[in-house]
């Protein structure tokens, strides 16, 4: 098993913010990890056979045909985060292969921690190779002393080869004063699965994303799941897009949105480029305190043959089922936490145990501060 992650110049308190991040620093449900604080890639490792995990820097000095990989999915002329990234002269970030025909039942954990004011940046690569299965838990997290803010901006992308799945399941833990502008995109080739699960329920000043998954094999499927809360004074611009190009290749997009005062931009996009596709978009939204939940789905086809769906919703906790719950013994806010938990429950189709665990994990503590 990999060895315990030091990180005696962490406070407590801020062990136990990656801790809520999803992050097992004992490594005991592991079976590798990477971990970046700041700009300093403190660990990188793998115990799992046929899989390994090395910075981004290692990575491309041990295999030159990774630059067949680098800035493929995304374009480094895209935005200014995209530039921003692609600019700088020591890049940061991980690399994850998993070989061909290898899996792994305990996930790997990346962890992204900022504990300074300044912009952290990462370029992440993901390759599953034909007929491997890789699970990933994403934890991102800064300092409870971060001070006038900070950025951090995230370029991933993912390759889901022939017969192979990845799963990749992201919790945020930002504070107040931060912006997050994750840039992610994904290839998923014939019979691929990609499962993207996003969870954001503490304080966030900005976060703004737009993950997009291209299903170019037969047969494949993409999943993107999401679970936010919106604070006062947060904007979460966020969605995911899935372009259907493979004979049978079909996409789901579920999110689940809670403002308490902050906004939230749901966007949504699913385009069936050839007949035989399948997609289906759904946007649900609680608005608990005065803010703004903003649904944008958007379902395209262009052939006879594919079919495509999306339902969005916003509204406020149901009075009736509030006063039932009262009636069976709870109180008010009991009642209101029971009704909100079964809100946010949303269950992964093929997600690893561990990694939906760490999901209801993340939907407890916020139950615990009141959502």
């Amino acid at each position: 098993m990999p060895s315990h992650i030091t990180t005696p110049e962490l406070s407590k308190v801020d062990q136990e913010r990656l801790v809520q991040s999803g992050i097992d620093l004992d490594m005991k449900n592991r079976c590798g990890s990477f971990l970046q604080m700041d700009q300093d890639v403190v660990h990188a490792e793998c115990s799992q056979e046929g899989i390994e995990v090395l910075s981004y820097a290692k990575a491309f000095e041990k295999y030159a045909w990774l630059k067949d990989y680098n800035w493929k999915m995304i374009s480094p002329d895209k935005d200014e985060v995209t530039k921003y990234v692609a600019a700088q002269k020591d890049p940061k970030g991980y690399v994850i292969i998993a070989h061909k025909g290898s899996s792994n039942i305990l996930p790997i954990q990346a962890c992204l921690f900022l504990g300074k004011d300044q912009i952290q940046h990462v370029h992440n690569i993901i390759i599953a190779e034909e007929g491997a299965e890789l699970h990933i838990i994403s934890g991102c997290t800064s300092g409870a002393h971060v001070g006038k803010g900070g950025a951090h901006y995230g370029i991933s992308e993912f390759y889901v080869k022939k017969n192979a799945k990845i799963s990749f399941t992201m919790i945020h833990n930002w504070s107040e004063n931060i912006e997050v502008y994750p840039r992610s995109a994904s290839v998923v080739e014939e019979n691929g699965v990609f499962l993207s699960n996003y969870v954001c329920m503490q304080p966030v000043k900005k976060v703004q994303m737009y993950p997009t998954a291209t299903l170019k094999g037969a047969n494949s499927v993409a999943r993107f799941s999401s679970i936010v809360i919106a604070t006062p004074g947060s904007l979460m611009d966020l969605g995911s897009r899935a372009i259907l190009e493979g004979v049978g290749a079909s996409a789901e997009l579920i999110t689940r949105a809670i403002t308490k005062g902050g906004t939230i931009i749901s966007r949504g996009h699913i385009n069936g480029k050839t007949a035989g596709t399948r997609g289906h978009l759904e946007c649900k939204g609680l608005i608990l305190k005065d803010g703004v939940i903003y649904a944008i789905p958007e379902i395209e086809g262009s052939v006879v043959g594919t079919e495509l769906s999306h339902e969005a919703a916003v509204g406020k906790l149901a009075k009736d089922e509030i006063e039932y719950l009262m009636s069976r013994g709870l109180d008010e806010d009991e009642a209101t936490a029971t009704i909100i938990r079964g809100f946010l429950d949303v269950k992964i189709t093929g997600l690893p145990e561990a990694l939906q665990k760490q999901i209801d994990a993340s939907i407890d503590e916020a139950e615990k501060s009141g959502f």
